[in-house]
């Protein structure tokens, strides 16, 4: 079964964020010291500069929101960390677990992570992202991003080297524009 988004045009995504539907039997939570092992070990098979065990701790002790997403038999299968910042959340990690990538995790994790800033009244995300990782720019891009910025030398790359981050950025209302003037109605 594809846990993909559950949207009928896949390329259609909300004015404003909310809450995607999970398939039955998946959950969502908030990432906790017991699975720190996990997200490691997640992380570091999906990148070859990976968070440390330590980065994720760190961003749990100082309160970022980090979600997590079980599958049916309760397995830890994708993470995204959040840090909010005034007035806009900043999407600092979200990822799947690679043996569980183009099922439609990454793009439910992404919804998530919009509805959950969107709940904490924070409507504005930022991101950085490699502009080789043309997978991810896709999504973001299909998911309302658009290019603020680059961040030159930003990310260690193979070989000593260093690649640029775009910044990418979505803003969106604070309410849903089709409940206007409907507040206080029965």
């Amino acid at each position: 079964m594809s846990a993909a988004y559950p949207l009928e045009d896949r390329h259609a995504w909300p004015a404003v964020p909310a809450m995607p539907a999970l398939p039955e039997g998946w959950s969502l939570g908030r990432m906790s010291a017991l699975d720190l092992q996990a997200v490691a070990a997640i992380e570091a098979r999906a990148y070859s500069h990976p968070w440390t065990r330590g980065n994720f701790e760190n961003s749990v002790k100082s309160g970022h929101l980090g979600l997590t997403l079980r599958d049916p038999v309760g397995t830890l299968v994708a993470y995204a960390m959040l840090m909010p910042v005034v007035d806009e959340m900043h999407l600092l990690n979200i990822t799947v677990e690679p043996q569980r990538q183009r099922q439609g995790l990454g793009r439910l994790m992404l919804a998530v992570a919009l509805a959950t800033s969107h709940a904490h009244r924070i409507h504005t995300m930022l991101l950085e992202v490699r502009p080789s990782n043309t997978g991810a720019i896709a999504l973001y891009q299909a998911a309302g991003f658009a290019e603020i910025g680059r961040r030159k030398g930003y990310y260690p790359a193979p070989g000593g080297k260093r690649e640029d981050a775009l910044v990418l950025r979505r803003a969106w209302p604070a309410h849903d524009a089709a409940n206007e003037g409907t507040e206080g109605q029965a």
